[in-house]
């Protein structure tokens, strides 16, 4: 059984018997922006699933200024009949398929160091790409739904002591950090969707996504569970550069996927919807885990940033809102979820 084979499984894992509450897509066109990455990647899984299994019929149209690189890294994808590549940039499309039932606006890296390297581009993508494709969007008078990508940042830091943060959580941020500017521009960009909602009628879905693992996601990603899985696959330490308490939680990627697509066709119009898993863990205790997993069994360092410990932090999804409107449920584990990964990794 090859890698690739075992994202099938994944996707029959997360989807389980509610394949009948995607009927709504049969036969129709899905376009992702922003469409191969680690989010677009594993939504045309699930959909060359729902193809492959259920018969459903969706074409699905891949748009990012990367889309020649796809065919490298999915080429079980890249060479289907139901999918094709776009190469386009958010920045400057002015149109999109005409005959495009539903669209996922999923362009803008989350990647920190983009952020601080190039925060005007990073701007652009959000902000100018949001506002290129709701004017696309809008010219379609058969659209059925639009799903736009946000991110649970908008909400501003949860404090230690909250609750896990609710869609109707907000609390401000300075504007002069350039740390922010991430959040602020996606802050922006549900702005502008809200606008073109109102205005113009979109059938805008707002989905706010927390923090993922699995297949698909470079490990050279600047986030701790990305860390802590490259260097057990190396052969470790692990290190962390606090004394591991802070806190989050981890979705695996075809749940992520599910979630979305049920999102895109299930969610309420003028809605926002954060997605994640809901259950918590310390990254002392994450790291445990990845490291019990790990062939290599690699031992933990703990304050290995010079100059004392880090501050502490807290960042967990309340998901009441995507379980009582969609029913929606985490159904791969963060011990499956690892273990699934690593095995992607390793190909064993």
């Amino acid at each position: 059984m090859s890698r690739y084979d075992s994202l099938v499984e994944d996707c029959a894992l997360s989807i389980g018997a509610e394949a009948s509450t995607f009927a709504a897509l049969g036969n129709t066109r899905i376009l992702i922006t922003g469409g191969t990455g680690f989010v677009g990647s594993w939504v045309a899984e699930m959909i060359a699933f729902l193809n492959d299994r259920h018969k459903l019929g969706v074409h699905l149209t891949l748009l990012s200024p990367h889309a020649s690189e796809f065919s490298e890294r999915a080429p079980h994808l890249a060479g289907r009949s139901d999918i094709t590549l776009m190469e386009g940039d958010v920045r400057n499309i002015s149109a999109v398929p005409t005959d495009t039932d539903w669209i996922i606006h999923a362009a803008g890296s989350p990647d920190s160091r983009i952020h601080l390297s190039n925060p005007i581009r990073t701007m652009e993508t959000i902000v100018l790409g949001t506002q290129n494709v709701m004017q696309a969007a809008a010219r379609i008078g058969a659209l059925k739904r639009i799903l736009v990508l946000s991110s649970g940042l908008v909400c501003g830091p949860q404090q230690w002591e909250s609750a896990p943060l609710s869609e109707e959580s907000y609390s401000g941020m300075d504007c002069n950090r350039l740390a922010n500017l991430y959040a602020e521009s996606k802050r922006a960009a549900e702005m502008i969707a809200t606008g073109y909602r109102s205005q113009t009628g979109l059938p805008v879905v707002t989905a706010r996504p927390f923090t993922f693992i699995g297949p698909y996601q470079l490990l050279d990603r600047p986030w701790a569970i990305n860390n802590f899985l490259g260097e057990a696959l190396r052969g470790g330490p692990i290190r962390l550069q606090g004394n591991g308490s802070t806190v989050r939680s981890y979705m695996y990627g075809s749940d992520m996927a599910y979630w979305m697509l049920r999102l895109l066709v299930d969610g309420r119009i003028g809605a926002a919807y954060n997605i994640g898993s809901p259950q918590g863990i310390s990254l002392k205790e994450l790291a445990g885990m990845v490291a019990d997993f790990a062939e290599s069994h690699p031992r933990i360092e703990l304050n290995t940033l010079p100059g004392g410990e880090l501050h502490r932090s807290r960042w967990l999804p309340d998901v009441t809102k995507a379980e009582k409107d969609c029913g929606l449920k985490v159904r791969i584990g963060l011990d499956a979820a690892i273990r699934r990964t690593i095995a992607w990794h390793t190909g064993k």
